[in-house]
């Protein structure tokens, strides 16, 4: 069993005290980033003259997410692997397994660990994300959606109750489909200052556009990092933007240096008794032509001598080398696992913990708290599971996989037979200490080998060797002395 949390039901929505931010916050932030990069009193913009922007939209953290090759890492591979392998619901004292059973079919059905992982995604990459939640309820979306979960059915004059609530589908949504049109303005209500009605923009696949209005209640409302506000997180890609700008310029540059340094440019020099005529300069003219866009690979030009200029192409090993040590630093994740060396031999023993430490916590502190403990908690409050204390069991993050477990025995059996073809070996090291110290195994594990091994040999009849006795060392230092003597 993995980490477990035992959690109690909480109010339908999965927001506490979420509160968006005042016109006042707007403003004083506005007036933050027009200090942003400036030196000497603002004689020298560094994020000018370098090309950072100082304010930064969802669209811009979409074109970096959606082509950069480190930027995609930076959001994928957390989220990935925090998810990974199959997790539970579960009662542990419940010994029928209701709620397990019941979240077990839920999530089959409605595949839950695909939308947790989209939705994770979409929130990380804005200031938040939704999954939109639709239930049994609905009948027109155009109004429906408004209401909250399980409100009473006018009929013939009758509010008749909603019963039987089932979850028929989860939609994740991100920043850029989803506005907060309405807040709660009563200051005697619980949910003071949260979003009460969103506007949900939803693209059908005919490419038809249409705009929900959706009651918070059929919300499950996810923020990333938190400062001054529950609505609205901080975006992964923020604190990194610069730079992801800078790798684009180190990597696109040097490939381009490279482009132009493997084909350099050549500087002609007219003979100077060599008068062209305007035959001749059309005809290099085209032969300058054909040459460069390679239909040509010889260039003859009659009083004409062309010099190659000189390469110029720079390592950006290093340059790159900062800049993902930078990333690494306040992302948390691990420069080799991040350059996706964590499955080689490159990936250390330091780093394989500091990422199992790492997405432990987001587990625990993200993924439970903002996501499954909220939905789950809301799907108990309207009856869709079973109201009980549960836990979030996840698969072990150190356990070791097949693949790994096979590699690893290839190794050790491949050090085994090099270790029994030499003749000398166990004069070097005898048989008990390389199992200890380079196969690193226990002391059990060495016995229970050394008795199977008898135990083999019993069964084809084969002698056991005897082990040669130590012929003690005599100290014949005294005889020596004494013979010289007499």
């Amino acid at each position: 069993m993995g980490l477990k949390r035992t959690s109690t039901p909480r109010q339908p929505g999965g927001l506490r005290d979420t509160s968006g931010l005042s016109l006042m916050q707007y403003i004083t932030r506005a007036l933050y980033s027009q200090y942003l990069g400036k030196q000497y009193g603002g004689d020298r913009d560094l994020y000018e003259a370098l090309g950072y922007p100082t304010d930064i939209t969802y669209a811009q953290y979409w074109q970096q997410y959606s082509r950069q090759d480190i930027a995609g890492a930076i959001i994928n591979r957390p989220v990935e692997q925090t998810w990974k392998g199959r997790f539970y619901v579960n009662n542990a004292e419940d010994k029928a397994g209701v709620l397990k059973d019941a979240w077990t079919a839920l999530s089959k059905q409605l595949r839950l660990k695909e939308k947790f992982i989209r939705v994770d995604k979409l929130s990380s990459l804005g200031r938040f994300g939704i999954l939109l939640l639709g239930f049994s309820d609905i009948r027109n979306a155009q109004t429906d959606f408004a209401t909250p979960v399980g409100s009473p059915r006018m009929i013939r004059g009758n509010a008749i109750p909603q019963t039987n609530l089932q979850l028929k589908y989860v939609v994740p949504y991100g920043e850029d489909k989803v506005q907060i049109v309405e807040w709660v303005t009563d200051a005697k209500n619980e949910r003071y200052g949260m979003p009460l009605i969103y506007s949900v923009s939803q693209t059908t696949e005919t490419g038809a556009l249409t705009v929900l209005r959706v009651h918070y209640s059929r919300v499950l409302h996810i923020t990333g990092e938190k400062l001054d506000s529950e609505t609205y997180g901080v975006p992964v890609l923020q604190r990194v933007f610069n730079r992801l700008m800078d790798i684009e310029k180190l990597v696109g540059g040097s490939a381009e240096m490279f482009w132009r340094g493997a084909r350099p440019g050549y500087a002609g020099k007219v003979d100077k008794d060599y008068t062209p005529t305007a035959e001749d300069e059309a005809a290099l003219g085209v032969k300058l032509k054909e040459y460069e866009n390679n239909l040509r690979r010889i260039l003859i030009a009659e009083g004409v001598d062309f010099h190659a200029l000189e390469q110029q192409i720079a390592d950006p090993q290093n340059p790159l080398d900062v800049q993902m040590q930078m990333i690494a630093a306040i992302t948390g994740i691990p420069k080799r696992i991040l350059m996706g060396s964590e499955l080689g031999e490159l990936a250390s023993t330091q780093d394989r913990n500091s990422w199992i430490s790492y997405v432990t916590t987001r587990r625990e502190e993200y993924a439970e708290g903002q996501i499954v403990e909220p939905f789950v908690d809301m799907l108990m409050e309207l009856g869709v599971l079973p109201k009980q204390d549960y836990q979030v069991e996840w698969p072990d993050l150190a356990s070791v996989s097949d693949k790994d477990k096979a590699e690893v025995g290839a190794i050790l059996s491949k050090t085994i037979a090099e270790y029994a073809s030499q003749p000398m070996a166990q004069e070097v090291m005898p048989l008990k200490s390389f199992m200890k110290y380079i196969l690193k195994l226990s002391d059990e594990q060495v016995e229970a080998i050394k008795q199977d091994r008898e135990e083999a040999l019993r069964e084809l009849d084969i002698p056991e060797e005897e082990e040669e006795e130590e012929m003690p060392i005599e100290d014949t230092e005294e005889e020596t002395d004494t013979d010289e003597e007499e």
